[in-house]
């Protein structure tokens, strides 16, 4: 009888420990959203749409599409709003391309350029 609840001891002590792994290693919608950008990165990439990219945003901790018009849109901040020289987007430092966003936030065109 004493072997009996030792394994069930056992059993459920095995079980409590394995239960947060379990939860955690089923549902990881994290991933399925990544998985989606990565899959419409990979359709742009077959359609031929080369100056296409997505940036993450790590104040807002959303993801912003980079196409034709949102490099208008820049073009637009660092020469009328800054008065800066042109730079390319990816060549800023992160924290000017913070502010960016930052800015592409309080001057959204409509919601099309988050996802």
């Amino acid at each position: 009888m004493q072997r009996i609840h030792y394994y069930l001891g056992s059993l459920l002590m095995g079980a409590t420990l394995l239960h947060p792994v379990v939860i955690r290693a089923g549902a990881n919608p994290q991933w399925d959203r990544h998985q989606a950008y990565k899959l419409r990165d990979d359709d742009d990439k077959r359609q031929g749409n080369k100056h296409y990219k997505r940036y993450y945003d790590r104040d807002r901790k959303d993801y912003h599409d980079w196409d034709d018009r949102e490099d208008g849109v820049y073009r637009r901040w660092i020469i009328e709003e800054r008065h800066e020289t042109y730079n390319p987007f990816n060549k800023l430092k992160r924290e000017m391309q913070g502010e960016y966003w930052k800015w592409r936030h309080e001057h959204p065109d409509n919601d099309r350029d988050r996802r």
